[in-house]
């Protein structure tokens, strides 16, 4: 599929979210690299997947 003008820019963007979301979860290692690259390979699938079952950043208390 190819992604193009304002829509591939906002998915864009929210794919940055997931990962950088991915990457602060306390899931293990393993579990991070295949949700990273589920949503690397399938940028619209694997968000809706992250966002539905994914691992969440852990919430940090001040």
């Amino acid at each position: 599929m190819e992604y193009a003008g304002i829509g591939g820019f906002i998915l864009l963007v929210l794919n940055i979210w997931a990962i950088v979301s991915i990457i602060g979860s306390n899931a293990t290692t393993g579990s991070k690299v295949l949700w990273t690259l589920l949503v690397l390979v399938l940028p619209l699938i694997g968000f809706i997947a992250w966002l539905i079952t994914g691992p969440r950043a852990s919430q940090r208390l001040a």
